[in-house]
């Protein structure tokens, strides 16, 4: 099937578990991410939730909808470990991702996967990538997991492609010091073996997507070459946690034309950019404003934000579902009122 610009959403806390999207799965246990709730609750109970979870949380009901709403594509994020299997015979994380494709594929929707990696908590809070990229021990895992997903959704027609490595942290130099992270050297070459590996298994067609690492500024040039083909750069674009001088629809304003240099810096990489995540969340100013006010002011930057993506190859809207409908991060409450047309 034909996809032109890409309008779609992710599907955040399914596979890989949330707290600020499903909060009641992490209620009074203490914890505030996956790692930490397999902690707080032992191996079985959390093996219970989570298949539980899985079975609920989206379903066949949940990818009609997004069609119906006039979105063609989903990114999925996958844990790096779906292929290790379960002995128990209950149902693996492959076997979520298989249905989620043929419920795309019944929809007449593509998948991205989006590889999210947690080395076995061996890294400390925030370093994951660090060991990912540098180490020997987990950089030949990550590149087998993207390999082996690409290779085994490469025959389905909804497969759109895959992104090895979820919102990676360069490092960046400031005065005389460097911040934590990958150097940039270190992650392109990362990049460039996962696109080999993945072209070797999975032929030419799908899209490889590399994160921009929030530097949109870093890639000019990058697999310029004509040994690289389908590569796109992901730019995330969040400004919820920015100050902005100005309130209202001036200071909305503002923060979209962040979001045109933003996206004026990737598009000087020649690559085609696509916005993998973003959402209506404004400031902590914008709480000022009465509830009516602030819902109607996420719209208006909801829509101008659409407006500045148009240069892009297309969006993903973080994210499609949330427990608590959440106005700036739920598609279902923050899009509702967009009709389809807003979209082409």
């Amino acid at each position: 099937m034909e996809l032109g610009t890409v309008h779609g959403v992710n599907l955040c806390g399914w596979l890989v578990l949330e707290s600020w999207v499903t909060p009641s799965l992490f209620a009074s246990t203490g914890a505030f991410d996956e790692e930490g709730l397999r902690q707080a609750v032992g191996d079985e109970r959390y093996a219970q939730l989570v298949d539980q979870h899985r079975e609920r949380f989206i379903t066949e009901q949940d990818f009609r909808g997004i069609a119906a709403r006039g979105y063609n594509a989903v990114r999925l994020p996958v844990p790096w470990t779906a292929f290790t299997e379960k002995a128990d015979g209950t149902p693996s994380t492959l076997d979520y991702v298989d249905q989620a494709f043929d419920w795309a594929e019944l929809a007449g929707i593509k998948v991205l996967l989006d590889v999210v990696v947690d080395p076995d908590g061996a890294a400390k809070p925030g370093e994951q990538v660090e060991y990912i990229a540098t180490t020997s021990r987990f950089r030949p895992r990550v590149i087998g997991a993207s390999t082996s997903l690409a290779e085994r959704y490469a025959g389905r027609s909804a497969f759109l492609g895959i992104e090895p490595l979820n919102e990676p942290v360069v490092q960046k130099r400031t005065g005389l010091t460097m911040s934590a992270g990958v150097p940039v050297h270190v992650l392109r070459n990362f990049y460039r073996d996962c696109y080999d590996a993945i072209r070797a298994a999975a032929g030419s067609s799908p899209v490889v997507v590399l994160s921009c690492a929030g530097r949109p500024d870093l890639w000019n040039g990058f697999m310029a070459s004509s040994h690289y083909r389908n590569v796109w750069l992901d730019l995330h674009l969040y400004h919820y946690g920015q100050s902005v001088d100005g309130a209202g629809p001036a200071g909305a304003r503002k923060l979209v034309e962040r979001s045109r240099r933003d996206i004026a810096r990737a598009r000087r990489s020649g690559l085609p950019v696509i916005v993998g995540e973003w959402s209506s969340a404004l400031p902590v100013s914008a709480a000022t404003l009465t509830p009516e006010g602030l819902s109607a002011l996420e719209r208006v930057y909801a829509a101008a934000q659409i407006e500045a993506f148009r240069s892009t190859t297309g969006w993903f809207f973080q994210t499609w579902k949330t427990e608590a409908k959440l106005s700036a991060w739920d598609a279902r409450v923050a899009l509702s009122s967009f009709e389809r047309g807003m979209f082409d």
